[in-house]
C-alpha cells in the first residue's frame, strides 16, 4: 500500500478522533485504532514516514502526535 494513502487513511482516523472533547483520549483512540485495525506492513511503513520530513509533514498534527507517543506499542514484533 503506498505511503500517500496510509497517510490519507490515517488522517480521516484523526479527523474521526480530533472531535473528541478529550484530547488524551483522541490520541489513545487513534494509536490504538491503528494498532487493533491496521496489519503489520501497514503500521511499519506509517512509522517510518514519521522519520521522514516530507512525509510527516503531511500527516495532521494530532495523528503525528499519536504516532510518535505510541511509537513502540505500534510497532510489529518480529515472530521467530
Amino acid at each position: 500500500m503506498k505511503l500517500e494513502h496510509l497517510i490519507e487513511m490515517a488522517n480521516q482516523i484523526g479527523e474521526f478522533f480530533a472531535s473528541m472533547p478529550d484530547r488524551e483520549e483522541a490520541l489513545t483512540g487513534i494509536a490504538d485504532h491503528i494498532r487493533r485495525f491496521w496489519e503489520p506492513r501497514m503500521r511499519r511503513t506509517i512509522l517510518a514516514s514519521l522519520d521522514d520530513p516530507a512525509a510527516s509533514a503531511a500527516m495532521s498534527p494530532i495523528v503525528r502526535e499519536a504516532l510518535s507517543r505510541a511509537r513502540e506499542a505500534l510497532t510489529p514484533h518480529a515472530v521467530a
